[in-house]
């Protein structure tokens, strides 16, 4: 799967995991997940790489407990470094 694709799919789970997905253009200095007034945010940096996209979006989705019990493709979990809930 290429780095696209697991992006896009990433983000599908963000915003599944309830993050307001905002995609801004940041010069490489910014970005990742944050809670605004009790609302979880996503700023994705669009000057970075999607590796680096990726990156951004994954870490935000390692730091929510629920992304554990959501169901993903197996390349997803495995490039998120998830484990399945028992």
């Amino acid at each position: 799967m290429h780095t696209v694709e697991l992006l896009d799919e990433a983000l599908e789970l963000a915003a599944q995991l309830g993050y307001a997905i905002r995609q801004e253009w940041l010069g490489g200095s910014g970005g990742g997940g944050c809670e605004i007034k009790g609302r979880k945010c996503l700023f994705l940096d669009l000057a970075l790489s999607p590796i680096e996209q990726f990156e951004q979006v994954a870490e935000a989705i390692r730091n929510c407990p629920q992304a554990a019990d959501v169901s993903v493709s197996y390349n997803l979990r495995r490039a998120l470094r998830l484990r399945k809930a028992a």
